[in-house]
């Protein structure tokens, strides 16, 4: 199986297209998960705050990953890795924003993650109406500078929410982290993300495994001989996404990283741009506060 290529955000720092989301993992279950996603060859785990589930990734990693940037050990669940080699993102929650109060939210993940620095930190929601996120995202730029952070971003922000967040910003999001899938395909927002030097995360990049069942993507994983996730995956990577499906199951894992070996054509990538609905399958981002 091909490794999953890895983008350059716009400080320089490489993260893997391809990562393992964490959204509704229970913490019971996150240990094994991730041990199976890095065993399978996953580099990039995106977590938050919110998910209740650091520390059962802190476990996985203090399995993979020696103290002094060794090897764990060896076999599936401890592939042998040095702390430089996974890309740990995880987030500040609604409750938390503010600028002292992210500051402290960022410590307490950090003792959950057993972490000496996170690769990635990102307010999860806008929460637009409270108007806390400039502030929020101040204290963000303090760990970057203080380097313990090796990059920033948001999720779930709109145009008009970036254009104000960056009349204050000093360091431009690396990404923005957004519900995205071949049902609600975000063309503006994707369109100001590359004028903006900001890379597209895509949050749900199955729909919640809605979309599986277009008789599209059906279509077309029975002609490529792939199955429906690996195709829309595959669309995602060809349209330069970054994205972060969740699996459960060891098989779905395993096939969920295995899309760097076949190719969408043209007629293929027209078909899945015309599937576009404007359908979410989670909240919108002004209705989240």
């Amino acid at each position: 199986m091909k490794p999953s290529p890895r983008l350059s955000l716009n400080n320089g720092v490489l993260i893997d297209q391809l990562g393992f989301g964490l959204y509704k993992v229970p913490v019971t279950d996150a240990s094994s998960l991730v041990s199976i996603a890095l065993g399978s060859g996953y580099r990039h785990c995106d977590t938050a705050a919110m998910y209740g589930n650091e520390v059962g990734v802190a476990r996985a990693l203090g399995a993979a990953v020696d103290s002094d940037g060794g090897s764990g050990g060896s076999g599936e669940s401890s592939p042998g890795l040095r702390r430089e080699d996974v890309f740990v993102t995880t987030k500040v929650w609604n409750d938390d924003q503010g600028y002292d109060k992210t500051l402290q939210a960022f410590d307490a993940s950090m003792v959950n993650l057993g972490l000496d620095y996170v690769d990635m930190y990102l307010i999860h929601w806008p929460c637009a109406r409270r108007g806390l996120f400039t502030e929020t995202y101040r204290a963000l730029e303090t760990l970057y500078r203080e380097g313990k952070v090796r990059a920033i971003g948001v999720c779930n922000f709109q145009p008009a929410h970036l254009d104000r967040l960056l009349d204050s910003a000093e360091v431009v999001p690396a990404v923005n982290q957004i519900e995205l899938h071949p049902w609600l395909q975000q063309a503006e927002l994707r369109e100001k993300h590359s004028a903006l030097g900001i890379l597209t995360e895509a949050w749900s990049p199955l729909g919640r495994g809605q979309v599986l069942a277009d008789p599209v993507v059906v279509a077309l994983a029975a002609e490529h001989g792939r199955t429906p996730a690996q195709i829309v995956l595959r669309w995602h990577v060809q349209l330069g996404n970054i994205a972060i499906p969740k699996a459960s199951s060891e098989a779905r894992i395993r096939e969920n990283l295995d899309v760097f070996g076949f190719s969408l054509s043209e007629r293929d990538m027209a078909a899945l741009a015309e599937l576009e609905r404007g359908q979410r399958t989670g909240s919108h981002p002004d209705n989240v506060n």
